[in-house]
C-alpha cells in the first residue's frame, strides 16, 4: 500500500503519519532493541504518541514558527518529537550526539530554538554547560529529557522528562479535542519542516531549511529509481538523524511507503543489528562499508589455511566477475559467469553475506562522501550490489544513483526524475530540483552565494559522461595546485590509501609545495592485531603509532599506492599521526569528514619538518 500517484506533491511528513494512522493502524512502523527484546511499536502508537507529546508543547506554550532541537541516538522518541513539532507549524534541528557542548550551543542559539529534547544525561549536561559556560539562552524555554537515569537531583524549574510532556499532553486531550488534526491541516508542503546544521568543514555550521515538499519529493524518486513498495522495505536506523541520508532513507521514506524503520541500539552495534534484522534497505556512508570489508579481511586471518585458499581464490574470482557486471549494467556478462558465481556463492559467498547482515538486502547504497571504487567493487564480488549514490544537504538528499542498469565503476548514477544536471564552465557540478532547500537560516547572503541563477552550486567538480552519469572528482576548495602548477584530486589518492586495511585516514598536503605529503592515522584495530601476531609491544595507540615496525608496514603501503599514480601525484613522504582525529577536538565533523584546513594547521610543526621547515 503506497498513497495515492500523484497526491505526494501535496502531503506534509504529519500528514503520511495520519494518512497510515488511518489507514494501516496495526502496521508496524518501528522496532527498537530493550534489554535484548526486538519491542514493536505501531503505526497507531507512532500517531497517538506524537499526539499526546503535541500537546504536551501546546500546553509549554510552544507555537507555530517555533524550534524544537533533538540531541540523542535514533530513538522512537526522536521521531515523535520530530514529527510533534513539524505538526505543530514548527520545525526540527538534529544535533548529533558527538557535538561538544560549544557546538550544541552554537546551534541553540543561532536557530533561537525553544525547546531541547535530550537523549539522556550526557547531552542534558551540555546543554546546561553551554547555559553555565557560555550565557543564557533566552528563547530556550524547556529542555527535556528521554532518559532519566542520574538525573534524579537534578534542578527542575528547566528540565522536565519526556515521559512528563506526554503525560501532560494526555491530560489536555478533551481540552484540546481535535486542535492536533487542525495543525497538521493546516501545514503547507513548502514549509521548512527540518533544519541541518551542516558539518562545516570550514567555518560555522549553517542552518539548511528543507522542506515537506522537498523531502518527499526525494523519497518518492528514490523509491521510483528503485522500484521500492512496501513489502520489500525493513530498513536499519544506525546513522545519526541529523544526517539528511538517514532521515531520508529511513524516516521519510517509511513515512512514504509505510515501511518499518528498526532503531540499531549505536553506531558500534550495526554489525550485531544488521545480522539480527537482515534489512532489505540498507544505506551505509564510505566508512561503514570500508569498515564491513575491513571485517572480513581480518576475520580470514583467523581461519584455517584452507578456508583462507578458498575465500583468496572465491574474492579473485569474484572480482573478475564483478567488473563485468558493472560495465555491463549489473548483468551477468554470460552463461560462464552466471554459473561460476553460483558456484562461488554456494562455497563462499553466501556465509558472508550471511556474516555482514546483507543477505536479504535488495537495496544498497554507498554515499555521504567520496569512496574508493574497489570497495564497493569488493562487495559486487561477494554477489552484493552496493550502489553508489549522490546529493547532499542543500538537496533534501539524494540526486544522483545507480541502479539496475547504471553501474559504471567510479561513477555516481543518473540523476533521479526530477533532477536537472550541468557542469559549470570551472568543473562545478550545479543541479536544478524542486526538492532543492528554503535557504540557510538567518543568512540570506550565503543562500545567494550558493545559487546561480535557479542552478545550486555544490561546490563539488565533476563530468557528465555519455550515459548521463555524474563522476565525482573532488570538493571545489580541495584540489590542490602544486608549486609546478599541477592540479591533484586529493580524493582519489586518499580514497585509495584508505583501502589498505592498516590505514583509516590519509590527509594529503602539497598546495603550492614542490611534492606531495601526508598525514597518515593508522587503522588502531588492524594494525594492533597485526602486531600482535608479530609479538610487537605497545599500550595504546600512541605507543602503537610510534613503533618503527609500524612505519615499516605503512611505508610498503604507501609504495604499493605510488605504482597506481603518475610521479608528480606521489607521496614522497608521509608522518604517522599519535592520535586518532577526534570530532570533539574539531579535526573532523560528525560526519567523520576530515576538516582539512584545520588539520594542516593543527599538525603544522609536522607539515614544516616533511618539507624541511
Amino acid at each position: 500500500m503506497k498513497i495515492a500517484p500523484g497526491t505526494y506533491e501535496a502531503a506534509t511528513l504529519p500528514g503520511l503519519l495520519k494518512h497510515w494512522a488511518d489507514t494501516a493502524p496495526d502496521s508496524l512502523a518501528f522496532r527498537e532493541k530493550d534489554f535484548g527484546i526486538w519491542e514493536r511499536i505501531t503505526f497507531r502508537d507512532y500517531y497517538e504518541r506524537t499526539r499526546d507529546f503535541a500537546y504536551g508543547l501546546m500546553a509549554l506554550g510552544v507555537k507555530r514558527g517555533d524550534f524544537l532541537a533533538v540531541a540523542g541516538e535514533n530513538t522512537p522518541e526522536w521521531m515523535y518529537s520530530d514529527l510533534a513539532m513539524q505538526a505543530l507549524g514548527g520545525a526540527c534541528i538534529g544535533v548529533y550526539p558527538t557535538n561538544p557542548w560549544p557546538e550544541l550551543r552554537y546551534i541553540l542559539d543561532h536557530s533561537g530554538a525553544s525547546i531541547a529534547v535530550c537523549g539522556d544525561q550526557e547531552q542534558t549536561d551540555k546543554v546546561f554547560d553551554a547555559i553555565k559556560q557560555g550565557g543564557p539562552l533566552p528563547k530556550l524555554r524547556k529542555i527535556i529529557c528521554v532518559d532519566m537515569k542520574g538525573m534524579r537531583k537534578y534542578p527542575r524549574d528547566m528540565l522536565m522528562s519526556f515521559d512528563e510532556v506526554v503525560e501532560l499532553g494526555r491530560s489536555k486531550r478533551d481540552e484540546y479535542g481535535d486542535a492536533f488534526e487542525k495543525c497538521i491541516a493546516s501545514v503547507k508542503p513548502e514549509d521548512t519542516a527540518v533544519i541541518v546544521y551542516t558539518s562545516g568543514t570550514t567555518g560555522m555550521p549553517k542552518g539548511a531549511m528543507l522542506s515537506h515538499r522537498g523531502l518527499i519529493f526525494g523519497a518518492v524518486k528514490l523509491g521510483e529509481r528503485h522500484q521500492i513498495d512496501r513489502k520489500e522495505i525493513e530498513v536499519l536506523c544506525y546513522l545519526p538523524l541529523c544526517h539528511v541520508a538517514e532521515r531520508l532513507c529511513s524516516t521519510v521514506q517509511q513515512l512514504v511507503h509505510g515501511s518499518t524503520v528498526n532503531f540499531g541500539e549505536s553506531i558500534d552495534t550495526v554489525a550485531e543489528n544488521l545480522r539480527e534484522i537482515s534489512p532489505s534497505f540498507f544505506l551505509g556512508v564510505p566508512r561503514i562499508w570500508e569498515k564491513m570489508q575491513n571485517s572480513i579481511l581480518v576475520k580470514k586471518k583467523d581461519a584455517t589455511r584452507l578456508q583462507q585458499w578458498v575465500i583468496d581464490n572465491s574474492i579473485s574470482a569474484g572480482l573478475e566477475i564483478a567488473a563485468r557486471r558493472q560495465e555491463n549494467g549489473g548483468r551477468f556478462a554470460g552463461f560462464g559467469d552466471r554459473f561460476r558465481f553460483l558456484i562461488l556463492w554456494l562455497v563462499c559467498f553466501r556465509p558472508l553475506q550471511k556474516y555482514l547482515g546483507l543477505n536479504k538486502a535488495r537495496t544498497m547504497l554507498c554515499g555521504g562522501a567520496t569512496v574508493s571504487p574497489e570497495v564497493l567493487e569488493f562487495f559486487w564480488a561477494l554477489g552484493l550490489k552496493v550502489y553508489q549514490v549522490y546529493g547532499m544537504t542543500e538537496l533534501s538528499g539524494i540526486s544522483h544513483t545507480q541502479y539496475w542498469g547504471c553501474t559504471g565503476k567510479g561513477l555516481s548514477g543518473r540523476p533521479m526524475e526530477g533532477y536537472e544536471q550541468r557542469i559549470a564552465e570551472d568543473g562545478e557540478i550545479l543541479v536544478r530540483t524542486p526538492a532543492v532547500f528554503n535557504g540557510y537560516l538567518h543568512n540570506e547572503e550565503a543562500t545567494k552565494a550558493t545559487f546561480e541563477g535557479e542552478w545550486l552550486k555544490t561546490g563539488d567538480i565533476g563530468e557528465i559522461r555519455p550515459d548521463d552519469s555524474i563522476a565525482v572528482t573532488d570538493r571545489k576548495k580541495d584540489i590542490i595546485i602544486t608549486s609546478g602548477g599541477k592540479n591533484i584530486t586529493p580524493s582519489l589518492i586518499e580514497n585509495r590509501a584508505k583501502d589498505s586495511i592498516y590505514i583509516r585516514e590519509c590527509v594529503l598536503i602539497g598546495e603550492r609545495r614542490n611534492y606531495l605529503s601526508a598525514l597518515i592515522q593508522i587503522d588502531f584495530e588492524t594494525v594492533g592485531k597485526w602486531a600482535q601476531e608479530r609479538g610487537i609491544a605497545y599500550t595504546n595507540f600512541k605507543s602503537l603509532s610510534e613503533r618503527p615496525d609500524v612505519r615499516d608496514l605503512i611505508a610498503g603501503e604507501i609504495d604499493l599506492l605510488n605504482r597506481e599514480f603518475s610521479r608528480v601525484e606521489n607521496i614522497r613522504r608521509f608522518t604517522l599521526l599519535n592520535k586518532e582525529l577526534d570530532h570533539d577536538d574539531g579535526e573532523v565533523t560528525a560526519t567523520m569528514k576530515v576538516r582539512r584546513s584545520v588539520i594542516e594547521e593543527k599538525f603544522k610543526s609536522l607539515v614544516d619538518e616533511m618539507y624541511g621547515g
